[in-house]
């Protein structure tokens, strides 16, 4: 049976004319609110093989347009890439192995360039089935990656990208550092779109740009799949007074390489094929603190909700964390919004009136 045969459909609501795409939504008349048809991604990457995980993204988009009707889908941290867990890379503090450097090699030829051909397709997708698309991958600038949420449009446009900004534990050791300069919430005919990836979702002043951004729909892609991460999920949406939906994998021990090509540190000798290595718990939580999906713990899976905007305005009557519950006389948060390059280049060129100093 094919995975996509073996995808559970896990909806809150039935599904909507796949036809009812965001043209027709009307964020600002009438008396009822809109509402917006969401599906969270619960699925594995095909380890190292980045051409298969485009194409199994594709299936799970088909299927998600046609079967849920979805007008936005939200896809997991890292799952163009992969998420390399359980990998050590052989590093030790002082040492690196020849294995290592080579699992590294593996995993930089696995991430795409930012723009590159698989955005290009990753776009025609989103057209193709009339979707807002978030995806986790993982992004080569040069011999850097990063982890990083890529954002697209039902006409198939790249909106742009979220970088992880504070990678954990060992991630730092193979993923960049974002910065200020990509953390978007983008105003669409859906809502206020934006991302934060894992574990930077505990980071508070985070949070609060997002908050102060007026983000309405806060995609949060993860590779926790504990029980307490529902806990903070439904935390920023009561706090934030936002949607939020978060996607995690699902994987098991035989979605990738085997050993001794993909060794689990430490935990090798206990796993078989069957194994489960991330368990998902991926939802949908309400801005009044309601699971409307989830979570998932049973394998892989679409999760979907509608998503009632009205709900925003009415949670936001009880707590506005940055509008009538700020107290800016006493707290305030400065943001810089400009990349940090460890390389500038200025010339001087010199015409016959005057001379121009291009940077």
């Amino acid at each position: 049976m094919s995975s996509q045969q073996e995808m559970s459909l896990v909806t809150a609501n039935p599904p909507v004319n796949v036809d009812q795409i965001f043209p027709e939504v009307d964020m600002t008349g009438g008396d009822s609110s809109p509402n917006v048809r969401a599906t969270v991604v619960q699925a594995s990457t095909v380890f190292y093989d980045t051409p298969a995980t485009l194409d199994k993204a594709e299936r799970l988009l088909a299927e998600a347009a046609a079967d849920h009707g979805s007008q936005l889908v939200v896809f997991p941290e890292a799952f163009i890439g992969g998420y390399p867990r359980g990998s050590s890379f052989e590093l030790a503090i002082g040492a690196r192995t020849a294995k290592g450097r080579d699992d590294f090699r593996k995993y930089h030829a696995s991430a795409i360039d930012v723009p590159g051909p698989e955005v290009e397709r990753l776009a025609e997708m989103a057209k193709k089935y009339k979707v807002f698309l978030v995806m986790g991958v993982i992004e080569r600038e040069g011999y850097t990656l990063y982890c990083t949420v890529l954002f697209f449009d039902p006409q198939g446009q790249f909106l742009g990208k979220h970088r992880k900004l504070m990678p954990t534990a060992l991630e730092r050791c193979i993923w960049g550092f974002g910065d200020g300069s990509t953390i978007p919430v983008f105003d669409t005919p859906i809502g206020k779109i934006g991302a934060a990836i894992c574990w930077e979702n505990r980071m508070p002043s985070l949070r609060t740009a997002m908050y102060a951004k007026g983000i309405e729909i806060y995609c949060a892609p993860t590779a926790d799949a504990r029980e307490t991460w529902l806990a903070s999920m439904t935390h920023i949406a009561l706090e934030g007074g936002c949607f939020v939906l978060s996607a995690n994998q699902f994987c098991r021990r035989k979605d990738y390489p085997p050993p001794p090509e993909y060794l689990f540190s430490g935990s090798e000798e206990s796993l078989t094929p069957e194994s489960v290595v991330c368990a998902g718990g991926s939802s949908i939580i309400s801005p009044l603190g309601i699971v409307l999906a989830g979570p998932n713990y049973e394998g892989e899976a679409l999760l979907s909700a509608d998503l009632d905007l009205g709900d925003i305005a009415r949670a936001k009557f009880d707590f506005d964390v940055v509008g009538h519950y700020a107290r800016p006389e006493v707290f305030s948060l400065n943001i810089r919004e400009y990349p940090r390059k460890a390389v500038s280049f200025t010339s001087k060129v010199t015409t016959k009136d005057e001379t121009v100093v291009n940077k």
